[in-house]
């Protein structure tokens, strides 16, 4: 995985000027060897401290380090140190030469301080804990819940003689190491991998980082200016939904095995990020290291070439799943080189191929991306193809009183499984760990604990599994049943499940009474009870009843009858346990059930014989099947609108209904009348009383057409040999009757023209749909006798008794109304319309207008296009 320096293992980048200086730390020890005194240990210890260059706070070669050394079975204080600054300070710049594809590249500096002095401390039971308390953190950090004066305390542990009765310890380091670029949302890899001088074995995980001084106190400590003489650790505030061991949200984790932290980048900030690594010796867990530090998540993007799985081994199977681990934008094409040497076809232009290798290996697969602008970026992986490798555990036990066996079940296909290491997850402890292939352990008390198992082949493969463990107050006990019955000549073998020593209580008509599988032969009711002891001080009790009985009964209750093809289940009552069923005709289910479902062709008795053990009994039934009710409601009719038709029904049974009856006359007739608005389905139910108590139902359905709305137009007038065009709707087909000057009497539109020996003409219009429905219409025509005009009349009474109650203009020959108009006395505008049959009603906005006289004109085209103007007066009169 291509790194940038950006992060320098504990951080990333800090804004230019930032006053609180302390951008991350690491306390570390190394064994010197005997101290001068007896029974005493030689240490370095040392503080590394990172600053950054453009901060004004504090310079590293004016700080003081002065470390508290605690004793961990009181956390008092056994000394304080100081810490000397070891020249020169270093320094660490971005080189973005580097990173060709780089957008928006920060400016990144930070000076690195080692802090160092040499101690003798005695061997002690407990060891230490050695901190060094500050102020402090930048501020507005992103995941803690406080915006400023937010200290630290960097920490690391020297263990006992408990612990470590044999040898010494060196702490794990976190060698600064070139950074990885880490921009918002984006996809990322951190490698914080420790190493440790001693070979111990290591595993990581995130946890809470510590507080420490403030901006008012920023060395807390005792009333001489040393460290406090009481140790007390605090965690950081976090701010949901960030928590120590989620410092940058669910989308990130830390690899327990390497150290390398991965995931998908939260938004831009600072976030405080602290890593516990446990150091393994022996299959225990002998001190734990942390580290914390702070990264920031820049606004940033750069296209190269991070091809995943990163180095190491793909154990799921042949196929693997290739991808780049960054995801930006800027990337406009892959090319990938698979690592088969002897094929020139293990290549692909995808962004996230799969490739199947034909065989087993390891391969070095090369990913070049080309970004925007044309830069280039390539980088390499080993992978090792050793498929079928699969984590498992088997758990024995059940009380806390007593150890759990864990038995390792994984499985490999390739090399050997050659590493162990268990977390059986118990939280009130951190030694609740081991490193052999089979281990026990003791849990303290009852609860659901998550035990948890991470193997390693010699192939490199690394898998994890985690269970759930119930662990009891006691030994568990499996039963196959409570309460059970047997008859008294008969004997019962009892059984029980679990890990122990067995004894049931009472030892009366019992064999066999200390196995966890005795045979019984009470003669009345008892209570037989197990005890189960695990020879250590789990125990447990349970009990089974075994009911007696002399003799049986049984009763399948009186004779019935069915619906033919219907289905019954047989239902005998009894105290028996096995059943025997005669004849199998009609059975659908077993003949040796209790309850078999039956559907008998023809009357049927049938037997049945019960029996609990020796004691046995018989009863029968007679089951008959009869034919179900038949109805037949008639062929589907369809009518028009406010017609009514009979329907005629055909039942075989004893009564009847139709639903819904609203619309039907005779509704209790097997021919009533319906006459629905609407289309209905008309339901015909009968039930007989031969014994089928099941309705058998029919239906038709009436379909009604939609009623049919024959319009023959409006009345008009005409002058004589005018063209007229009609215009009919309301449905399919249309016949005019007369045909009087009419061009076509069987369409809608016909145009009509009458001579002058008429004064008016009534045409009817027949409106018909293609289902046989119909409807009538008249449209009166009256004929003048003169040239085109408009006829506007000279009085008229608005009192509302349907005579005269309008001004209107009357058309005659007129195409279209260009517009009335009707005024005032003194000129204005009280009325106006376009539209033939309109007029005035002798009101302004609903007042009414006061008798008088009013002005008029009216404008029209006859039906040769000629203009008409009509002006004149007429009387208002109330």
């Amino acid at each position: 995985m291509k790194k940038f320096l950006i992060l320098i293992v504990s951080l990333l980048f800090f804004i230019s000027g930032f006053a609180n200086h302390i951008a991350g730390g690491e306390l570390f020890y190394e064994y010197m060897g005997p101290g001068a005194a007896a029974n005493s240990s030689k240490y370095k210890i040392s503080m590394r401290l990172f600053r950054d260059c453009h901060s004004s706070g504090q310079t590293l070669e004016t700080e003081s380090v002065v470390i508290g050394i605690y004793n961990n079975n009181n956390s008092s204080l056994q000394r304080p140190l100081k810490l000397l600054l070891q020249y020169p300070v270093g320094r660490i710049d971005l080189n973005t030469d580097t990173i060709p594809c780089l957008i928006s590249a920060p400016e990144v500096c930070f000076q690195i301080g080692i802090f160092t002095e040499t101690v003798e401390l005695p061997n002690t039971a407990a060891g230490y804990t050695l901190t060094w308390i500050r102020c402090c953190r930048p501020d507005f950090i992103s995941n803690i819940g406080i915006n400023s004066s937010i200290g630290g305390t960097y920490a690391t542990k020297i263990p006992g003689t408990a612990v470590l009765p044999a040898g010494h310890n060196n702490s794990p380091q976190f060698a600064p190491k070139d950074a990885a670029l880490v921009c918002e949302n984006k996809t990322f890899v951190l490698d914080f991998g420790a190493s440790d001088a001693d070979g111990d074995s290591l595993s990581y995980s995130f946890c809470n980082a510590y507080a420490g001084g403030t901006s008012t106190n920023p060395n807390p400590g005792n009333a001489q200016g040393g460290p406090p003489t009481t140790l007390t650790l605090t965690s950081l505030p976090y701010k949901l939904p960030f928590t120590g061991e989620r410092p940058l949200g669910e989308a990130v984790t830390i690899n327990p095995a390497t150290g390398k932290i991965t995931g998908r980048a939260p938004d831009r900030g600072r976030y405080v990020i602290n890593v516990c690594v446990n150091e393994w010796r022996n299959g225990k867990i002998i001190n734990q290291h942390r580290k914390d530090f702070i990264l920031e998540i820049g606004d940033c993007d750069y296209a190269a070439a991070e091809p995943i799985p990163a180095s190491g081994a793909w154990c799921n199977d042949f196929a693997v799943n290739f991808s780049n681990l960054n995801t930006s934008s800027t990337i406009r094409s892959y090319s990938w080189d698979f690592g088969v040497n002897t094929a020139t076809s293990d290549t692909s232009s995808q962004a996230a191929p799969v490739f199947r290798y034909a065989d087993t290996g390891v391969y070095t697969v090369k990913l070049t991306v080309i970004g925007a602008g044309g830069c280039i970026d390539t980088a390499s992986t080993r992978v090792g193809v050793y498929p079928g490798f699969k984590p498992a555990f088997d758990i024995k036990g059940s009380c806390f009183k007593t150890p759990f066996t864990f038995t390792d079940k994984s499985t490999t296909n390739y090399g050997v499984i050659e590493s162990w290491r268990w977390d059986f997850g118990e939280p009130s402890t951190t030694s609740d760990v081991s490193a052999i292939k089979n281990p026990t352990y003791k849990y303290p008390d009852a609860g659901i604990r998550n035990a948890r198992l991470i193997v390693t082949s010699s192939k490199g493969c690394v898998d994890s599994i985690t269970t759930p463990v119930s662990v009891t107050t006691a030994p568990t006990i499996t039963l196959p049943f409570k309460d059970t019955l047997i008859c008294s000549v008969d004997t019962l073998p009892l059984r029980a499940q679990g890990t122990g020593t067995f004894t049931w209580t009472p030892a009366i008509n019992i064999i066999n009474p200390n196995s966890p599988n005795p045979v019984v032969f009470p003669k009345d009711t008892t209570t037989y009870v197990v005890t189960l002891s695990d020879g250590i001080g789990c125990e447990n009790k349970d009990s089974i009843k075994v009911n007696v009985l002399d003799f049986i009964t049984v009763d399948l209750g009186a004779d019935t009858s069915i619906c033919s093809t219907d289905i019954i289940v047989l239902q005998p009552k009894s105290d028996g346990l096995q059943w025997q069923w005669t004849p199998a005709d009609g059975l659908l289910t077993s003949a040796d059930i209790k309850n078999p479902a039956a559907r008998p062709d023809k009357t049927t008795t049938y037997v049945v014989t019960a029996k609990l053990g020796k004691c046995q009994a018989k009863d029968t039934i007679v089951i008959k099947p009869v034919p179900y009710p038949i109805a037949t409601a008639g062929s589907d009719v369809t009518i028009c609108y406010a017609e009514r038709t009979q329907l005629t029904g055909n039942i075989v049974g004893a009564y009847f209904t139709w639903t819904p009856g609203n619309s039907l006359s005779g509704v209790n007739t097997l021919t009533p009348v319906a006459g629905p608005k609407s289309t209905t389905n008309y339901v015909l139910t009968v039930l007989d009383t031969m014994g089928c108590p099941k309705p058998t139902t029919d239906t038709v359905v009436v379909t009604v057409i939609p009623e049919v709305k024959a319009f023959a137009g409006n009345d008009t007038s005409i002058v004589a040999n005018q063209p007229l065009q009609l215009n009919a709707t309301g449905g399919t087909f249309y016949s005019w009757t007369p045909g009087t000057g009419m061009d076509n009497s069987s369409i809608a539109n016909p145009v009509v023209v009458v001579g002058p020996s008429y004064d008016s003409l009534v045409y009817k219009v027949k409106v018909s749909v293609p289902e046989g429905c119909f409807a009538e219409d008249v449209l009166k025509v009256k004929v003048f006798k003169t040239a085109p005009d408009i006829f506007i009349p000279t009085a008229f009474t608005p009192n509302w008794d349907g005579r005269n109650d309008f001004l209107r203009p009357i058309p005659v020959g007129i195409k279209s109304l260009n517009y009335f108009r009707v005024f005032n006395r003194w000129g204005q505008k009280i009325y106006g319309t376009s539209i033939i049959g309109q007029g005035w009603d002798g009101t302004i906005n609903g007042a009414e207008q006061p008798s008088g006289t009013y002005i008029f004109i009216a404008e029209g085209t006859d039906y040769l296009g000629n203009h008409i103007v009509k002006k004149g007066t007429a009387v208002l009169i109330r």
